[in-house]
């Protein structure tokens, strides 16, 4: 009995091994796909990469639970490969393909996604008869691989985008096929053509989500497509889709929740009545960017809607032009905006407080440049807690600004009301902001002092913006603490003091202006701890003092502006700063030589040393700055000749090396630089700085998915442009040029040193020159007859030299020139023809040369020089010498002839008597 026992356990032991090892077996994944998994591994890392690091053969692990990996409960086949960006960034360039025939044991697979892998290209046999989603996004593919086995019922989604990026289509885009598929994604393709109609997408009646955006697709929208009544999304934004608006398709599809047509070249007019009964449209976006022929009505005919937008956004569109550009009356209705975007519309009216009253949920706020007036007033009692970004720059509110705003958005990330005209002092409760990154109320008539609440409450602050506006008092509050700040633009006010030392902990600050201020002392040492300071102006103030040794640990600093100051003293020789590109140091005390250290800065575009007294002789190694484009040097004490190396400098267009004591004679090889302008070489724009760290207004975009908002915060992003201003004597002015006017610009002004000799006539070979001044000199010689090739010229001074001869005749086909002057030389002959621009020219122009006559002088030419004038040879400096020596002996010849017949007269007389 016992022994029966005994056996009778032994065997459910058995059968429970049994049965436990069969479940485990049943757990784990199929032996043949875990090993395509794993030569997908390797195909992924080829040739040394170390992605999938979960996806290995030891303990032979159960490939199911391998990251990217879901597999069916029941038959543990992998139905799912999540495979996105899964390819190492340092492989990133390798071009590569992939061998598709890895996933031929997969045949259960339905979900596929392979995007974000810099694949170039899909071989190989592959069978995926139960694929229903497939992601190729984010690739360098040309072509949609094997859609012959994507051709099945159960096909749902195909996302392409970001990835075909030449030229038309490929053929392999025919979706004919395709009619089963519900989402459709081939944005961002540089695809051309009419695929709408080649693709045959109107087949497709299944689709409710469609996005042909980012491509080049042109053509009228077909009709057809008002057979996807099931759609639901639909982005086509640009492209060039054109013809007039198609109202009536957009009639018919009544399930549209998102709408997106920006920047097609639609025309006619638009009227957003045709979406009253579209009762589930939450997100309408359209912008009509360098579109004026399509024109946006909602009053035309009046409508109740019957949908609650969360998103509405309409931008550089001209909009209710009949009913004076009024505010859309419809938005009285809604109440559920989450996203409300109404920029450079031309909207007129009272601001529209009420929207801000009816939707509270609102997170973007924008009504930028249009035409809102105030009064601009906010419900002290209400708080908007989800509002996150409110622009409203560039309107003429003319109002103050609500003292309670920042208790109505204690949220609020960024706040941008520049250029509104706004007026009064600066509210306290903006200290409230906690969270505020970015505020900009340049541009305004702000006064009065910032408030201490601002500087102790704004601590996440990362870009402020306040220039241009009568705020007065320090620069910061007393006890300000700022340790995130990136950019700070106070310029332009009547602030006084030091700088601020509240900026002191903003380690990672880019941009610092505090230009045309009242700000004395000297600068702070510590404005050496900021490393990554790229931007520093602190020009037209009152500050003093030596450059300090923290300089020197400003390395990435590419725009240093000190000008219009009292600085002093030499400029530490331990100034590297390899990515400058603009120097300005203009109106100072800065003495000594120009520091060899500047050699070290090649990227140097504009170097602006005048009005100081810097001394020495011009430093040879300028010859290694190739990228200078305006060097100015007016007004130091220099001395010594104008170094030959100078002549390597061939990408100038504005040098000026004026009133020094330079000496010696011209460099004949100075038509060696081109002094062309920016149209000309290509080069890069000196008058717009793009600057990456100011304090525009952030980039958001709202995820319609998750209902979140993203801030983009990349350089681009937070990017504009400053305007570089340069001084330069031009037609006897001294003419500011700054912003595109200065890519336009070229000139060479020696005038006001001890240059001696003659011009050389290599001069005249600038023919892309505006400006020659070379007054004020010793020079000798004849005029140059190649300055005829001056075709460019608008002024030319050669005054106060001692230049000799005749005034070359074909000067008159300068037909730019507008100031001419050759006054207070030795030249002689007659003044060119009074024809073209010499006909404006006055006496003025040619004074100071005795021997000159001619029109507009009051000294006439003899007859007989008049035909000589006319058929003149070329001058020689002989020639002066000549003439002199001919009037003088003809002189003395007609006085000895007189004396001679005078004495024969006399002598005759007393004969006769």
């Amino acid at each position: 009995m016992g022994f029966w026992v005994r056996e009778q356990v032994w065997w459910v032991v058995v059968v429970i091994i049994i049965l436990v090892q069969s479940f485990n077996d049943g757990e784990a994944c199929l032996e043949e796909e875990r090993e395509a998994l794993l030569k997908l591994k390797e195909a992924f890392n080829y040739p040394n990469g170390s992605s999938l690091p979960s996806w290995n053969n030891l303990n032979h692990s159960d490939c199911c639970s391998w990251v990217g990996i879901i597999c069916d409960n029941s038959t543990k086949r992998v139905v799912s490969l999540l495979l996105d960006y899964v390819r190492a960034q340092e492989l990133e360039r390798i071009k590569w393909s992939l061998n598709v025939s890895y996933f031929l044991p997969f045949h259960q697979l339905q979900e596929l996604d392979l995007s974000g892998n810099s694949l170039s290209g899909l071989f190989g046999e592959i069978r995926l008869e139960n694929l229903q989603t497939l992601y190729l996004d984010n690739n360098q593919l040309t072509e949609i691989p094997f859609l012959d086995d994507f051709h099945s019922r159960n096909s749902k989604t195909l996302e392409f985008s970001s990835n075909y990026s030449g030229d038309g289509h490929p053929e392999s885009m025919s979706l004919i096929s395709l009619n089963s598929l519900q989402t459709l994604f081939l944005s961002n393709n540089s695809l051309k053509g009419s695929l709408l109609q080649q693709g045959g997408l109107c087949n497709m009646k299944n689709l409710t989500a469609l996005s042909l955006a980012y491509n080049k697709l042109e053509g009228i929208l077909p009709p057809c497509l008002n057979n996807l009544t099931s759609l639901r999304l639909l982005d086509l934004q640009y492209n060039g889709f054109e013809g007039t608006f198609p109202s009536s398709l957009f009639h018919s599809l009544k399930s549209l929740q998102f709408i997106t047509l920006n920047e097609n070249p639609f025309t006619g007019i638009a009227s957003l009545s045709l979406f009253a009964n579209h009762s589930n449209l939450q997100d309408l976006t359209i912008s009509c960017s360098n579109n004026p022929n399509l024109k946006l009505e909602t009053e035309n005919p009046p409508f109740f809607p019957s949908f609650q937008l969360k998103i509405f956004s309409v931008s550089n569109c001209i909009m209710n032009e009949a009913s004076n550009h009024r505010i859309p009356s419809f938005l009285f209705h809604q109440h559920d905006l989450r996203v409300l975007q109404l920029g450079y519309s031309n909207l007129s009216g009272s601001f529209p407080c009420w929207l801000l009253t009816n939707n509270t949920k609102l997170i973007i706020f924008n009504v930028t440049h249009n035409f809102l007036t105030g009064p601009f007033s906010l419900n002290p009692t209400s708080k908007s807690l989800d509002m996150q970004y409110f622009a409203a720059s560039s309107n003429p509110i003319n109002d103050e600004i609500p003292p309670h705003i920042g208790n109505v958005f204690p949220n609020l990330l960024s706040l941008n009301m520049s250029s509104s005209s706004l007026q009064g002092g600066f509210p306290a409760s903006l200290g409230n902001m906690r969270q505020l990154n970015s505020l900009d109320l340049s541009n305004n008539n702000l006064s009065g002092y910032l408030p201490q609440e601002f500087g102790k409450g704004s601590n996440d602050l990362r870009f402020l913006k306040l220039s241009n506006n009568s705020l007065s008092g320090p620069c910061l509050p007393e006890g300000s603490n700022f340790t995130h700040l990136l950019s700070v633009d106070l310029s332009n006010n009547k602030f006084r003091g030091k700088i601020p030392d509240g900026i002191v902990k903003s380690s990672e600050l880019r941009m610092l202006e505090l230009s045309a201020n009242q700000l004395y002392g000297e600068i702070p040492n510590w404005i050496g701890n900021f490393k990554h300071l790229s931007y520093l102006i602190l020009s037209q103030n009152s500050m003093e003092g030596l450059l300090p040794e923290g300089f020197c640990n400003l390395a990435e600093l590419k725009y240093l502006d000190l000008s219009q100051n009292r600085f002093n003293g030499t400029l530490p020789s331990c100034l590297k700063m390899p990515s400058l590109r603009y120097l300005h140091l203009q109106g100072n005390h800065f003495t000594g030589p120009i520091p060899s250290i500047l050699s070290k800065s090649p990227l140097l575009l504009t170097l602006d040393l005048t009005n100081n007294s810097f001394s020495s002789q011009i430093p040879w190694w300028f010859k290694s700055m190739l990228n200078l484009r305006v060097l100015l040097l007016k007004g130091n004490k220099f001395e010594g000749s104008i170094p030959m190396d100078m002549c390597k400098l061939k990408n100038m267009t504005i040098l000026d090396l004026s009133k020094n004591k330079l000496s010696g004679g011209i460099p004949f090889c100075l038509n060696n630089i081109t002094f062309r302008s920016k149209d000309e070489m290509g080069g890069t724009v000196l008058g717009r700085i793009f600057v990456p760290w100011t304090t525009r207004t952030p980039s958001f975009e709202y995820n319609q998915t998750s209902g979140e908002l993203i801030q983009r915060e990349d350089e681009k992003n937070f990017a504009s442009y400053k305007k570089q201003e340069v001084n330069f004597m031009s037609k006897r002015r001294y003419e500011s040029y700054e912003g595109n006017i200065l890519d336009f610009m070229s000139g060479l002004d020696l005038s006001d040193n001890q240059l001696t000799g003659e011009i050389p006539f290599q001069i005249g070979y600038l023919g892309n020159i505006h400006t020659l001044n070379l007054s004020h000199n010793y020079l000798t010689g004849p005029i140059p007859e190649t300055f005829s090739d001056l075709k460019e010229i608008e002024s030319l001074d050669l005054s106060y030299n001692k230049l000799v001869g005749h005034i070359p005749s074909q000067l008159t086909q300068l037909y730019s020139l507008s100031v001419f002057s050759v006054a207070h030389n030795n030249l002689s002959g007659m003044t060119p023809v009074m024809k073209n621009q010499f006909g404006t020219f006055d006496s003025s122009c040619y004074e100071g040369n005795p021997f000159l006559c001619g029109p507009p002088l009051q000294h006439k030419c003899l007859s007989i020089n008049k035909s000589v004038e006319r058929q003149r040879q070329p001058y020689h400096s002989k020639d002066g010498f000549r003439d002199a020596f001919l009037w003088t002996f003809g002189g003395a010849f007609g006085v000895f002839f007189l004396g001679v017949i005078s004495l024969m007269y006399f002598n005759s007389y007393f004969t006769i008597y």
